[in-house]
């Protein structure tokens, strides 16, 4: 039988190891069924076929630098991906990721990935300091809780940011206002009256620490949905993971001088919750870039786009122009300037971001016809 994963990884599926117990085969070839894969997340009422015989349907369930964590639905066991799911992959974003469903398969001693099923949602971002790349954040989730504290790590415009990500990624956003322990109410209010901005999206003003606080957000994971963790360092995402899975991951103390945390959670890893949901902890974003790929109309500007509308000319880019409705709302202090602004920006990227995605999209074509001669 093959030699199974290491099993001193942190995360909440212990990992088995033929170092310290022996794992009868029947054991491990008879659980892979329908009801132990809808506990850890799957949807479907059938299962797919496998390409050969004793190949394993499983969720990838925590993510390393050279192999996954991966779970059969009654076991957590170590896999390598093979070569085309990793190097031959030139968008990093195709390969697997945590919340994925991946066919695994016993070679010489050791389980291997060798294929990656279809997608229902992905959360995708640009990769940091990468020009072209893409990462992706978590995969077959329903939804996207974007996670941000009541101290200085409460900004709209990163909030926004994260809205315009998850708008395509197939996912619901739900926004978690954190922390609300340690300041007075009238700022908690004024936080809550800012993010009327957004009274599309459901809110939740939660002290993580406090399991009534967090329980109508509790109530928001269903059983059998995956959810994952969005934010800063040192939002509170592993507090708030505590709360809801009911185990202690590890957390560290948030820095004085900028109210960041220590990346207690240092990569992403799946737990599931005592309701039946599936959790996704992530490691703080530092910079929350886009592909290019994201939804030009969405409901996160529904204010501005109405009022583009009313504009004298259908090409208004609503700053100086005659007969501009949204410079209007501007000057009658109807519309933030500092939203406008964001929207312009917005925009502005994503459309820089689409033209080195099509630029990079031609240069790969050229690269394979070449190769193919």
């Amino acid at each position: 039988m093959p030699r199974l994963g290491a099993a001193n990884r942190q995360h909440c599926w212990p990992v088995i190891s033929t170092r310290n117990a022996v794992i009868a085969s029947d054991a491990i070839e008879s659980i892979n069924d329908l009801p132990a894969l809808r506990r850890i997340g799957w949807h479907s009422d059938t299962l797919p076929v496998a390409e050969q015989s004793g190949d394993r349907l499983c969720r990838v369930v925590a993510q390393h630098r050279a192999s996954l964590d991966v779970h059969d639905g009654a076991h957590s066991f170590s896999a390598k991906p093979i070569p085309k799911l990793r190097h031959a992959l030139g968008d990093a974003s195709q390969r697997p990721t945590v919340g994925d469903w991946v066919w695994v398969r016993a070679q010489a001693d050791e389980w291997h990935v060798v294929e990656l099923l279809p997608r229902r949602s992905v959360l995708i971002r640009g990769a940091a300091g990468d020009r072209y790349g893409r990462q992706s954040l978590a995969a077959n989730v329903d939804k996207v809780l974007i996670v941000f504290g009541a101290d200085r790590d409460f900004n709209l415009r990163r909030i926004e940011r994260y809205l315009t990500l998850v708008a395509g990624s197939g996912a619901t956003a739900l926004l978690v206002l954190t922390k609300i322990d340690k300041f007075e109410g009238e700022q908690i209010e004024q936080q809550r009256q800012a993010l009327s901005q957004f009274d599309d999206v459901p809110q939740f003003v939660v002290n993580a620490k406090d399991s009534a606080s967090v329980a109508p957000l509790r109530e928001q994971l269903a059983t059998g949905e995956t959810a994952v963790l969005v934010g800063s360092s040192g939002a509170g995402k592993s507090t708030l993971t505590n709360q809801l899975a009911g185990v202690d991951l590890r957390t560290g103390k948030v820095r004085d001088r900028d109210g960041r945390g220590r990346h207690t959670t240092v990569t992403r890893q799946l737990v599931q919750l005592p309701g039946g949901a599936c959790l996704i902890d992530t490691p703080g974003l530092r910079e929350i870039k886009f592909t290019g790929e994201e939804q030009a109309q969405t409901a996160l500007f529904d204010d501005i786009e109405e009022l583009a509308v009313q504009c004298r000319f259908r090409d208004c880019q609503h700053e100086s122009e005659p007969g501009c409705a949204v410079q209007a709302a501007v000057t009658a202090a109807q519309l933030d300037p500092a939203r406008l602004q964001s929207w312009r920006k917005l925009a502005v990227e994503r459309a820089e971001r689409q033209a080195q995605a099509e630029e990079y999209a031609r240069r790969q074509s050229r690269k394979s016809a070449s190769r193919s001669r």
